[in-house]
């Protein structure tokens, strides 16, 4: 079997720590960070089953552990409309009953290899994710391939599912940082994007699910020409590949294949305040933002710099200037939550309420002032903190496998990690300045205040920021499950 190979590189450390190890440094003259070391990863091992299954593999001998990931290139947001929940629900499923297996006996059964079995989704994919010792890999496999390929969705497992989503669902309306990312999201995406809805469902469509409904979705979703097999640990091809195809080279799909697209969104025209009223909130929850840039962008590199200096790291500027200088909250960050479709930007604090207005004008101040130019020093450090925290990113058996779910479901070139660091040493101050005045956009972001109404809204109708829209929690989630 031929194998394909993928270096991935990433940084190690900076030159300036040599520096430093090798001699007394010189306060007067403080070193300059070098180009960073080079950090080389195993080499991806691209192979395929009988049916047509891409399997990649990872050699990693140092502990006798693997993890096994069979990623379906299907996610939450490819619910069916008026079926919001249904990837989530389905997901959570699988483990509820498999084969011959009911819940308890699929747990105990992995239990007693001693391996952790798990299903998820995301906007863009549905995974069930394996980690078990190598000796217990074949046991392991058939019940991971029971879970993936057979569940039963049985009845009983769905009403208790089912209560649990309609209970948390109740416990997210009194919750303020809940409420303000729900409120969030729907104002910017609309009640009839899915994006714009929480990736559980809502309690009007998690009170009509069916098993039929799960099936359903769970047919057109999985399907061995829409996944792949992803294995990395103290494995080889010539020992895995034979317990792979037996316990999923006879996959076959079965009915039509999920065709779900997401509409397209307009930009709001102009800023807008909305305020949702929570009665006694000791805090305030902020969120300002508007619909950002899909992980496809050109433009990922520039972002990530220009995210880290505004709102991405502990020494960014909003949570230097909320947290340190005026102490109006304990942490104020900022984000591109990047999927296939273009996801939010937002910035974000739990902030005191008596000082609600005040917080809201120093954010301001901050999303002004990162449109301008960067200064070079600052630029360095947000480079720099980016590149050196890449190498946690690879440093676990999982760690890896989500890392190569990336770049599959997002379609990443070959050579994607091996440049990472590369680009982000590309960006130049140039680069951060125009993506900031390209995706920010002051005047034309939505922002979402919960809080009590009482002490907050005078002074945020002071600012004159936008018109003000006052929401209700109903609004928000609807009526009450």
């Amino acid at each position: 079997m031929q194998k394909q190979g993928l270096v991935v590189i990433a940084t190690a450390v900076c030159a300036s720590v040599a520096v430093f190890a090798q001699q007394a440094p010189d306060r007067s003259h403080p070193p300059q960070p070098g180009p960073p070391p080079a950090l080389h990863l195993p080499t991806i091992q691209k192979q395929k089953l009988s049916n047509g299954l891409p399997v990649w593999i990872v050699e990693l001998h140092d502990v006798p552990v693997a993890q096994v990931n069979l990623v379906v290139f299907s996610g939450t947001a490819n619910d069916p409309p008026g079926k919001y929940g249904a990837a989530s629900l389905a997901a959570v499923m699988l483990e509820e009953g498999a084969g011959s297996r009911s819940a308890l006996e699929i747990a105990d059964a992995i239990d007693y290899l001693g391996a952790d079995l798990g299903a998820a989704t995301t906007s863009d994919l549905s995974a069930v994710r394996l980690h078990v010792p190598v000796a217990r890999l074949a046991g392991a496999l058939s019940i991971m391939a029971d879970v993936a390929l057979r569940p039963t969705f049985p009845k009983d497992e769905l009403e208790r599912q089912r209560k649990q989503r309609l209970t948390s669902l109740l416990q997210d309306r009194d919750d303020p940082p809940t409420i303000s990312s729900v409120a969030f999201s729907r104002i910017l995406y609309g009640k009839g994007h899915r994006y714009g809805t929480p990736q559980m469902g809502t309690a009007e469509t998690i009170k009509t699910f069916t098993s039929e409904d799960l099936r359903g979705f769970y047919t057109s979703a999985f399907r061995p020409e829409h996944a792949v097999l992803l294995a990395v640990g103290d494995i080889t091809a010539d020992n895995v590949m034979p317990l792979f195809e037996k316990s999923f080279g006879a996959w076959k799909a079965s009915g039509a294949a999920a065709t779900e697209k997401l509409p397209a969104v307009d930009e709001p025209p102009a800023r807008q305040v909305y305020l949702v009223g929570k009665p006694g909130a000791p805090q305030s929850q902020i969120r300002i933002g508007r619909i950002g840039v899909p992980r496809s962008t050109t433009d990922y590199f520039p972002i990530q710099v220009m995210n880290t200096i505004l709102g991405g790291s502990f020494s960014s500027r909003l949570n230097n200037n909320l947290r340190e200088v005026h102490g109006y909250a304990y942490g104020a960050s900022s984000s591109f939550d990047m999927r296939g479709e273009a996801g939010p930007f937002f910035a974000a604090a739990g902030v005191q309420t008596d000082k609600t207005a005040e917080a809201l004008k120093e954010f301001f101040n901050e999303l002004n002032a990162i449109l301008k130019p960067v200064p070079a020093d600052e630029l360095a450090r947000a480079k720099n903190y980016v590149s050196l925290r890449f190498p946690s990113a690879f440093e676990a058996t999982s760690d890896i496998s989500r890392r190569l779910e990336d770049a599959l479901v997002y379609k990443l070139q070959d050579d994607y990690f091996a440049k990472y660091v590369q680009n982000i040493q590309a960006v130049t101050g140039a680069d951060v300045q125009r993506v900031a005045q390209k995706y920010i956009k002051p005047d034309h972001l939505a922002v979402v205040v919960v809080g009590d109404l009482k002490v907050i809204e005078p002074g945020v109708r002071a600012l004159n920021l936008g018109p003000v829209k006052v929401m209700t929690i109903d609004d928000v989630f609807g009526p009450k499950p």
